[in-house]
């Protein structure tokens, strides 16, 4: 037995040793997770990660409060630092914690964030996390997103009715120059002309034969 020990004492103290050394190279918790876009059955996960530390991927850890789903999404070889939950449940408690993946394992995981989901009749949020109330920007872009259409819209018109009255006016000049130039043309051709003379002959003279009268 004293053999097996003392053969077994350095096995054991390099698998120690490396076990420190793979937790030293592990990469530290996310910070500032938060829930974000939160709608009826959908969401966004969102997270920093300290400078410095090389992170190739994240996973995370999804279940709803009261224990009845359990969700495990990873993945790796990305630099993402947010993710979308899809399929939640209307009007439901979640829970999530999310981890960091570096080259030698995962870090430990974060905080604990709870949300609630919203109905499909509500608009606004109404419920909070552990770090804060949660931010609702997902209705604030659809509203802008409908602005910016309407504006483009409007644009769009403005600019073919422009283009429009402008080749309207251009086709009434063209036609009344035709016009004119037709008007030109159908004038009568005596004011133009001159009178003709009529050339009459020379009237010549007769000459009356002369009558010689011989006395006898």
């Amino acid at each position: 037995m004293a053999r097996v020990s003392a053969l077994l004492s350095p096995v054991l103290v390099l698998f120690g040793c490396d076990l420190c050394l793979v937790r030293a190279n592990r990469p530290p918790s996310p910070v500032n997770v938060t829930v974000t876009q939160l709608k009826a059955n959908s969401a966004t996960v969102s997270w920093d990660v300290p400078e410095g530390d090389v992170v190739i991927g994240y996973a995370i850890l999804q279940q709803r409060q009261d224990g009845q789903m359990q969700r495990f999404i990873r993945e790796v070889n990305t630099t993402n630092r947010a993710c979308v939950l899809w399929d939640l449940a209307e009007d439901a408690d979640y829970i999530i914690q999310v981890q960091s993946i570096g080259l030698y394992g995962e870090s430990q995981a974060s905080k604990r964030v709870h949300f609630r989901t919203l109905k499909e009749t509500d608009r606004l949020p109404s419920n909070s996390s552990n770090q804060g109330d949660i931010t609702m920007e997902g209705l604030d872009k659809d509203r802008q997103l409908q602005t910016g259409e309407i504006i483009i819209i409007v644009a769009v018109l403005l600019m073919w009715a422009a283009v429009i009255a402008l080749f309207c006016r251009q086709y009434d000049i063209i036609k009344d120059n035709d016009s004119n130039n037709n008007k030109e043309k159908t004038k009568p051709s005596s004011e133009h002309s001159t009178p003709e003379r009529p050339s009459g002959g020379l009237l010549r003279s007769k000459k009356s034969p002369s009558v010689n009268i011989i006395e006898v």
